[in-house]
């Protein structure tokens, strides 16, 4: 019994121990299992805090952070791309810097970080009075990452916005390009926009060469556009037609300097202008280019062309004679002149008064098929070849009748542009070659004379009749002594605004002249829209009192800089109108 009841008591301490095993099992997987969900509440209760505090505004604009990673990823693709290319620097012929790309610091902000986005607006319109408080607030409001307030912010603009304290205002470095002239080249030299793109002027007509060069080279200087510009030739014309539309109250200036045997252009101004620096509306009256872009009947100025074709084609002399008696009826239409001969003219004599009647006889009797061919081969019936794109083609008769080749002898009926009107002069006075305007300098092997649209005589001839208007004619405030300006007024009333006819009081008036006009080196022409007549001019607002003296004080003024020095010796006797002046009975006539 004694050995039974021992076993029993064994057992149950086996038992005992065998369930305080187990327990203490139970409670270490117990502890442990509450150790894991308490970790696994913890962290999901802080996942939730991180969502809706401290990432909040990833999860309320999801697009927008995407496109502030885009952007990211943009701005560093350019970023590498500006590093192997830059810009070419723009230069005038002498190496004035025209056009340039500076490195400056631009402006953004990050408008989820800024804390108080009114008076953040209200004091960035303070530094940049471009802007309302109201458009900041608008851009801080925007729901991006990434908003930019200015691009080429000043230093003392820079120290300005650090003062408001505010660290969601940061910059970025970029290329800005910068118009050290201002106004004076604006048509010619044009601008970029935002993305770096030309979109007016050289800036766009090359702006494939200018946009792909090494920036090293930029930088260095080895490579930059060389322009036929003379920025010095550039400040007078534009000086000078400005004066006159002021003296004259014209709404509008063009004018353009070109070299008679290259067909660069010295200069080009289209009045009024504008800063590319700050350039207006795109749509702005002040964008528009007047010289290569507008187009004008021009008047008077044509009859260099229908006097040059007459000699040309009918081989005639000087003492050829024209009946200027009486207006020229043609169905519904008459031709008469501003201030009448009524008598027969010989050739000079039509050219020194600028007779219309007579101008009409000359094309007729060349002929219209030839005439038209004539003008074509000048360039004056085609859009021209230029460095610009913004060129317009010209407004010919279509189609061509009788009548037409009779108006637009005298510059009615046929719209051109002043740079076509000074193309086509400088191949009719540079011994008779055909040239091509130009505003890139080209090497002498491209500049070459192998179209000729009139013979050498034809050539001489011209140059002794424009100097003969100039001593003798319409054009004698155009003169300069011992400069030997030869030239064309030329006078045309602008179409009426109800498309009937032409409008008295609304004028387009010009000067076309060519220097030394004996040796021609440079063709000259300024032109102002809607003068009006004065009381120093006798209420007269023709050529001769508007674009004849603006042009004398143009070449007065370039001549020694292009070089062109003054012929003190130079006499009457000496002229080459002077064999002319045999052909002249009537010298009463107008200015």
């Amino acid at each position: 019994m004694k050995a039974l009841d021992l076993r029993f008591r064994q057992q149950r301490v086996r038992v005992s121990e065998n369930r305080d095993r187990a327990l203490k099992v139970m409670r270490g997987r117990l502890v442990f299992f509450q150790v894991i969900a308490c970790l696994g509440f913890s962290f999901m209760g802080l996942r939730a805090v991180d969502l809706m505090v401290m990432q909040a505004e990833h999860t309320l604009f999801p697009a927008a952070e995407s496109m502030a990673e885009s952007s990211v990823r943009l701005d560093a693709q350019n970023d590498a791309a500006a590093a192997k290319t830059r810009r070419a620097n723009i230069v005038d012929r002498n190496g004035v810097v025209l056009a340039t790309s500076l490195k400056t610091d631009s402006l953004y902000v990050d408008p989820a970080q800024i804390i108080d986005k009114e008076k953040t607006a209200i004091e960035l319109a303070k530094i940049f009075p471009e802007y309302t408080a109201d458009e900041l607030l608008d851009k801080l409001n925007l729901p991006r990452r990434f908003v930019w307030i200015k691009r080429g912010v000043t230093p003392k603009e820079q120290e300005a916005v650090l003062n408001i304290g505010e660290p969601a205002l940061a910059y970025t470095q970029e290329d800005y390009r910068f118009y050290p002239q201002g106004n004076l080249t604006a048509h010619l030299v044009g601008r970029i926009n935002r993305e770096g793109q030309g979109v007016l002027g050289l800036e766009r007509g090359v702006d494939d060469y200018l946009n792909t060069q090494s920036s090293d080279k930029v930088t260095d200087g080895s490579v930059e556009l060389r322009t036929t510009i003379d920025a010095r030739v550039q400040h007078i014309l534009r000086r000078e037609v400005g004066r006159a539309m002021k003296d004259f109250q014209g709404k509008a200036g063009a004018g353009v300097v070109m070299d008679a045997d290259t067909g660069e252009v010295l200069a080009a101004v289209s009045l009024p202008d504008f800063d590319p620096n700050n350039p207006p509306n795109p749509n702005a009256p002040e964008m528009f280019n007047r010289f290569s872009q507008g187009v004008y009947e021009l008047g008077s100025s044509f009859k260099v062309f229908s006097t040059a074709a007459l000699l040309e084609f009918k081989k005639v002399g000087m003492g050829y004679r024209l009946d200027a008696r009486e207006p020229i009826k043609y169905g519904r239409y008459k031709i008469h002149d501003y201030h009448a001969e009524k008598r027969i003219l010989t050739v000079p004599e039509v050219f020194m008064v600028s007779s219309n009647i007579g101008s009409a006889k000359m094309a007729e009797q060349v002929g219209t098929e030839k005439i038209k061919t004539f003008y074509r081969d000048l360039g004056l019936m085609d859009a021209p070849n230029f460095d610009l794109k913004e060129v317009s083609a010209p407004l010919v008769p279509n189609p061509w009748r009788e009548i037409n080749t009779l108006t637009t002898a005298y510059g009615h009926g046929i719209a051109i542009s002043p740079l076509q009107l000074v193309r086509a002069a400088a191949s009719i006075v540079n011994g008779g070659y055909l040239v091509t305007p130009r505003l890139v300098v080209s090497s002498p092997e491209d500049i070459q004379k192998s179209v000729r649209v009139v013979s050498e005589k034809t050539s001489r001839d011209m140059r002794a009749l424009m100097r003969l208007a100039v001593t003798e004619g319409t054009g004698e405030y155009a003169d300069v002594p011992g400069l030997v300006v030869g030239g064309k007024t030329g006078t045309a009333e602008k179409p009426s605004k109800n498309g009937r006819g032409y409008d008295r009081n609304r004028l387009i008036s010009s000067f076309l002249a060519v220097f030394p006009a004996d040796a021609p080196r440079y063709v000259v022409f300024v032109m102002v829209d809607e003068p009006k007549g004065q009381k120093k001019t006798f209420g007269y607002a023709t050529g001769g009192w508007v674009g004849a003296p603006a042009v004398g004080r143009v070449i007065e003024a370039m001549a020694p800089m292009v070089g062109v020095k003054r012929r003190e010796e130079h006499t009457p006797a000496h002229d080459i109108a002077a064999p002319l002046k045999r052909y002249v009975h009537y010298k009463e006539h107008e200015r």
